[in-house]
Formats: C-alpha cells, structure tokens, sequence
C-alpha cells in the first residue's frame, strides 16, 4: 500500500484556487449568455463547434466528444437547440445509423449576436485581470493539464470556438476593448 503525500501549502493554495474558478467561472459564462441570447454555455459551445465544422455539420458522436458530453446530454441538449430553430438533426449520409447535426442561419445567426457579449464577459472576467506573461503562462498551464486530461484533443482546444464570424471577428479587432 502506498502512502498519498499530502498537499503542500502552495499545492493547496493552487488547487483551491482552480477549484474555485471552475465552479465560479460556467456560472458567469452560463448568466451573460442566458440574459443575452437565452442560452446555457455549453449550449453555446456546441453552437460554436458546429459553426467550425466543415459545412457547418458534425456527426453527433464526434460533438459529443468535442464538448465533453454523453451523448444522451448532448441529444437533449440538441433537441432544445433543434426546438429553437438553431440547429438540425439528420440521417448521416454515409452512414445511415449516425445523426449528423448541421447549424441552421438562426444558430449562426445567434452566435453572431452572442459573440461581442460573450467575448466581453471573458475580456473583462479573465483576460483583463492577466497581464500578458500571465496570459502565456495560463495558455502553458492549461495545455499541460489538457495533455493529462485529455490526451487524445478531442476537445480541440487549441482552437477558438467563440462562435464569432469573420464579420464579427473583423468588428472586434476594431473595436479598442474587444478581442477576435
């Protein structure tokens, strides 16, 4: 039987404080979305990876996995999102066993009206409290943590999903307080 060596000060101190910002920090994201566009954030997530997807279209098995999801929460959540108009659900061509899941104009719709708020909230609740060498050290510190966590990259988090078009994405990088 092996011996677990407890935390250290600092250990503790860095683990409480990660554990604290990621209760606190979907909460936030979860609040600006659902006051802005009437969507949780993960269901702005999946809107997001489907709006990267070639076509715009993603098996759902392979959604569910970009998102972290069950793929019974994520065909919940798709039927809510499908109830709204912003996605739709059909046959996988190639494989008629699969669902595909397309973002429909009223999804990328709302990811572009959602875009400058969520990219606002993120600005001002995470990005604006690091100075730049902190914000290189959060990029490492985070990879080398998603190496362990999810080794494969199926959450594909070296790229942005902040659902922002290429119109919105020019819009931000004009305005002074916005970021693409």
């Amino acid at each position: 039987m092996t011996s677990t060596q407890p935390f250290s000060p600092a250990e503790a101190t860095a683990w409480a404080r990660l554990v604290a910002v990621s209760e606190l920090l979907p909460t936030m994201l979860d609040a600006q979305l659902l006051r802005d566009v009437e969507l949780t954030h993960f269901e702005y997530l999946v809107l997001s990876v489907l709006a990267a997807s070639p076509e715009q279209t993603s098996r759902m098995t392979r959604l569910a996995s970009q998102t972290n999801a069950t793929l019974p929460r994520l065909s919940h959540v798709a039927r809510r999102l499908e109830q709204k108009g912003l996605l739709e659900r059909f046959p996988c061509p190639q494989d008629k066993r699969a669902t595909n899941a397309r973002l429909t104009a009223a999804g990328s719709a709302v990811l572009e009206k959602a875009a400058p708020g969520h990219v606002a909230t993120v600005r001002s609740n995470v990005l604006d409290a690091l100075a730049p060498d902190e914000l290189a050290q959060l990029a490492a510190i985070s990879a080398s943590i998603l190496a362990r966590l999810d080794p494969e990259g199926r959450m594909s988090a070296t790229q942005c999903h902040a659902g922002l078009s290429e119109a919105a994405a020019s819009d931000a990088k004009t305005t002074p307080d916005a970021a693409a």
